[in-house]
């Protein structure tokens, strides 16, 4: 099968899994996904699967990660915090519909590759931070969108706290890796408004700074 089928049959998938947005399905036909998934698991890149990478973490399922984007409701002006760079696949996506995208990450080695990758792609938009995600990144807030790719008990404050009025943030929340939900959070003239989307499954936010 060559790439061009492999395409064809993702943006078919995506569509199936009900992906409608046209331009989150172009956003995600333009960014390669095999540039983000290396090793054994490369030749799986365009299954509608997470995918295990370095420091024990994972790239999501493509649907997870366009339904997570959808949720977002991107204006194409938007300031965007992604909290857990991971391969970087969900960045290159929400660079395609945003302004600019600010990532940060615990694990130095995913940041070196992450920066190598969005290098390759040409995606100038994208500035990642070796960090812990879970305080955000104060100096650059507030932020129109915020997106956390890990799972928290409860939205944590830092976080909800750097998003601007008007803005949205999505993440999951559980208490274990088993029961999690997918929420939007709207910061309204009054206070917050929660949205529960779905069941979702993700690993957990950790704080502080990962050893590799």
């Amino acid at each position: 099968m060559d790439n061009a089928e492999r395409q064809m049959r993702f943006l078919y998938a995506l569509r199936s899994r009900g992906v409608t947005d046209p331009r989150i399905l172009s956003a995600m036909e333009r960014v390669d996904r095999g540039a983000f998934v290396t090793g054994i698991f490369a030749e799986r890149a365009y299954e509608d699967m997470p995918l295990p990478i370095a420091c024990g973490q994972t790239i999501s399922q493509p649907s997870v990660v366009a339904l997570m984007t959808e949720a977002l409701e991107l204006t194409g002006r938007d300031k965007v915090l992604e909290v857990g760079t991971g391969s970087g696949y969900q960045a290159a996506i929400l660079a395609r519909l945003s302004r600019r995208v600010y990532t940060i990450e615990r694990h130095r080695r995913l940041v070196r590759a992450a920066r190598e990758a969005f290098a390759e792609l040409g995606l100038g938009n994208i500035t990642v931070v070796h960090g812990d995600g879970s305080f955000g990144l104060p100096d650059q807030a507030p932020f129109d969108r915020i997106l956390v790719t890990a799972a928290a008990e409860d939205p944590p404050g830092p976080l909800l706290a750097q998003l601007r009025e008007g803005g949205i943030m999505v993440l999951p929340v559980g208490q274990s890796d088993a029961v999690q939900s997918l929420i939007r959070v709207r910061r309204l003239p009054g206070g917050l408004d929660y949205e529960e989307l779905r069941p979702v499954r993700f690993v957990p936010l950790v704080e502080g700074l990962g050893t590799d």
